[in-house]
């Protein structure tokens, strides 16, 4: 028999972390991997409207390192769990660093802020790039009261800094209008 994807145990606000503990659902532990969560999907969006393989591949690596920093995130820091979770390792920051760096490669030097846009796909990156910038500032802030492996908020800063080059990348392949910004003064 298939398990229900509803439990009722949600119904009044409260939700369990990896090991057990219930936490109110609006607690900051629960906001990190849910914009964490929320990032993947976006990502996936992302994902699906590209065609170039090894860019796919790559958000498919990113998407389940994202899945690992969610189940990292919505694990009881302080129990002794029962199960091992997947980690999080410095190579997987070192991998967007070098996707960053071989997009750089080809792309010209930014002299002025771009306003997001110019084409679907490079707008979904912008989205993907200011949760990321969400997801990154909830972690930190869970950081300051728990327990957060700095590797965490690490990688996320290194992939908002990759989705802004993918953005930059997608908008020179499709030959879109990157505008600049211009303030106004």
């Amino acid at each position: 028999m298939a398990f229900k994807i509803y439990t009722k145990t949600g119904d009044k606000g409260q939700t369990s972390l990896i090991g057990g503990t219930r936490v109110p659902k609006h607690h900051i532990r629960i906001e990190a991997y849910g914009t964490v969560d929320e990032l993947n999907s976006h990502l996936g969006l992302i994902r699906d409207n590209i065609s170039e393989k090894e860019l796919f591949d790559l958000l498919i690596e990113i998407q389940d390192r994202l899945f690992t920093i969610g189940s990292l995130l919505a694990s009881d820091p302080e129990k002794d769990l029962k199960m091992q979770l997947p980690q999080l390792k410095e190579t997987d920051v070192e991998l967007l660093e070098k996707a960053i760096d071989k997009m750089n490669e080809t792309l010209p030097e930014m002299k002025h802020f771009v306003l997001p846009g110019g084409n679907t796909v490079v707008s979904y990156c912008h989205i993907a790039r200011c949760v990321c910038r969400r997801a990154e500032r909830a972690t930190l802030k869970l950081s300051e009261n728990e327990k957060v492996d700095e590797l965490i908020y690490k990688y996320l800063n290194r992939l908002s800094d990759y989705l802004f080059v993918l953005s930059r990348k997608l908008s020179q392949d499709l030959k879109a209008t990157e505008i600049i910004w211009k303030p106004r003064v």
